[in-house]
C-alpha cells in the first residue's frame, strides 16, 4: 500500500502522510485509510469541478491536485462529499466517520502546521453519528473449550498465540510484531502499540507456561527473522493473516466461525471483559493493559457490565409478577 500511495499522491498528500507517519508516528494501517479517503475525496472533488473526463470514478487521477484546487474547497463541499459516498458508494455511518475525520486532520496540517492554507475550511465539519454498540466477546466456558480443542502441527505455538490474546488482550499487530527479546525475566512482555508507544503487560501462569511450552519447539534452524517470536510454516514472522486463520479455524472448531461477527479482535474485547468482570480491574488499569489513549474507549466495557446486569435481573422468575387483586 505504501508504494501505491507514494506513486499515485501529488506532492501535497504524499508530505501529509510522511508527516502522519513519521512525525506523528502513525501506523501503517491508520496512514493508508488517511491515503485511501483522501484519494476518494479528491476524486471526487475533480469530478464534482469538471476536471476528469473519466467515467470511472476509480480511475480518475489524483497527481495534478496541488494547493490552488484546495484553496476552493469549502465545508459544503465536504458534506456533498459525504452525501456522494453514501448514496454512490454505500458508505456507513462508521465509513462516514472515518472520511470526516481523514479531512479534519488533513486540512489541520495545511492550515496550522504547514501554513499552506489561511483558513480551515474543514474546522466545523461534523462526523456522520454512529452506532453505539456493545461489543461482541467469548464466555469463560468457550474460551477454556477453544484453548482445550488446541491441535495439530504447531499445537503450542497455536495454543500460546490464543492463550496470549485472550489473557493479554493484545491487538494483533501487536502479537505479530513480538520479538523474542520482549520477554522479560521479571514475568513481563514489552509491547508496541499504537503510535510506536510501548507499555509493559504482565504475564500469568498460564502465559508463561504457554511461552515456554512453544519455545521448547520453535524453529531454531533457517529461520529468516531470528528475533520473531511467532514463526510461521516457512520459517519466517508470521503474518497477520496466518494469525487470523488460526483464530478462525480455534473458533470454527467450538461452533462460532462463520458469519457469527468472531474474529482476532473479538478475543481482545473478550480479554478485558473477562478481567473486568472476574479480576474486579479498575478501569484505569484495564485502560493500562489494554493501551488506549482515552479512558472513553475503555469504558464500553463498564457498560458491558452494566448490561448483564440488567438482564441478570430480567431473568429473574419475579421478575414479570404483577399485584393479585383480591377478589
Amino acid at each position: 500500500m505504501k508504494s501505491e500511495y507514494l506513486r499515485q499522491s501529488p506532492l501535497i498528500l504524499r508530505e501529509f502522510l510522511g508527516y502522519m507517519e513519521t512525525v506523528k508516528g502513525r501506523s501503517q494501517t491508520t496512514v493508508n485509510e488517511y491515503f485511501l479517503d483522501l484519494r476518494t475525496f479528491f476524486r471526487y472533488l475533480k469530478l464534482s469541478r469538471g476536471l476528469s473526463d473519466k467515467i470511472d470514478f476509480d480511475n480518475i487521477d489524483i497527481i495534478d491536485v496541488d494547493i490552488k484546487l484546495l484553496e476552493t474547497v469549502t465545508l459544503a463541499d465536504a458534506y456533498e462529499f459525504l452525501n456522494f459516498v453514501t448514496a454512490e458508494r454505500g458508505n456507513s455511518a462508521r465509513a462516514r466517520a472515518r472520511k470526516s475525520t481523514s479531512l479534519r486532520v488533513f486540512f489541520t496540517y495545511l492550515t496550522d502546521k504547514t501554513g499552506k492554507l489561511k483558513n480551515n475550511p474543514m474546522s466545523q465539519l461534523e462526523s456522520p453519528k454512529t452506532k453505539k454498540s456493545l461489543p461482541k466477546y467469548l464466555t469463560l466456558e468457550q474460551c477454556l473449550e477453544m484453548l482445550t480443542a488446541t491441535d495439530g502441527m504447531f499445537k503450542e505455538r497455536n495454543y500460546c498465540i490464543l492463550t496470549l490474546f485472550l489473557n493479554c488482550g493484545l491487538r494483533l499487530s501487536e502479537l505479530v510484531n513480538l520479538n523474542l527479546g520482549d520477554i522479560r525475566d521479571d514475568n513481563t512482555i514489552k509491547v508496541l502499540g499504537k503510535g510506536n508507544k510501548e507499555r509493559i503487560v504482565y504475564l500469568n501462569d498460564a502465559c508463561r507456561q504457554a511461552i515456554d511450552a512453544y519455545l521448547k519447539v520453535r524453529p531454531t534452524q533457517g529461520v529468516v527473522d531470528k528475533n520473531a517470536l511467532f514463526i510461521s510454516r516457512d520459517h519466517r514472522r508470521i503474518s497477520r493473516r496466518m494469525v487470523q486463520v488460526v483464530v478462525d479455524n480455534a473458533l470454527n472448531k467450538i461452533g462460532l466461525g462463520g458469519g457469527d461477527g468472531y474474529s482476532v479482535h473479538k478475543l481482545r474485547h473478550t480479554a478485558a471483559t473477562l478481567m473486568y468482570q472476574y479480576g474486579d480491574v479498575d478501569i484505569r488499569v484495564l485502560k493500562e493493559i489494554l493501551g488506549h489513549e482515552s479512558l472513553a474507549t475503555t469504558e464500553i466495557y463498564t457498560h458491558l457490565s452494566s448490561s448483564q446486569m440488567e438482564k441478570a435481573a430480567n431473568s429473574s422468575p419475579l421478575s414479570k409478577v404483577k399485584p393479585r387483586t383480591k377478589s
